[in-house]
């Protein structure tokens, strides 16, 4: 319940922070500043993040075909010795 009003109070905060009325804070200008300047900057993260994912993504697929030839190799093994 806590965590849920501290949420809607800083959310409160950071609405009234950025309305461009004169006498409040006022910050509109630097928040679309800071937005701007971060932009590259998250862009470069998610795209490094992505990139490992799809590496990590290209070896499980390439691991998971080697033991699915593993497994075939040994039930076609056990047919040849069952027979």
């Amino acid at each position: 319940m806590v965590a849920l009003i501290v949420g809607i109070l800083f959310i409160a905060f950071a609405v009234v922070a950025v309305i461009p009325v004169p006498g409040l804070l006022n910050w509109g200008a630097q928040v679309i500043q800071f937005l701007q300047g971060g932009a590259p900057v998250i862009a470069v993260f998610v795209g490094l993040i992505a990139v490992f994912i799809g590496i990590a993504d290209i070896k499980d697929r390439i691991e998971a075909k080697r033991e699915e030839a593993e497994e075939a190799k040994e039930k076609e093994a056990d047919k040849g010795s069952n027979t």
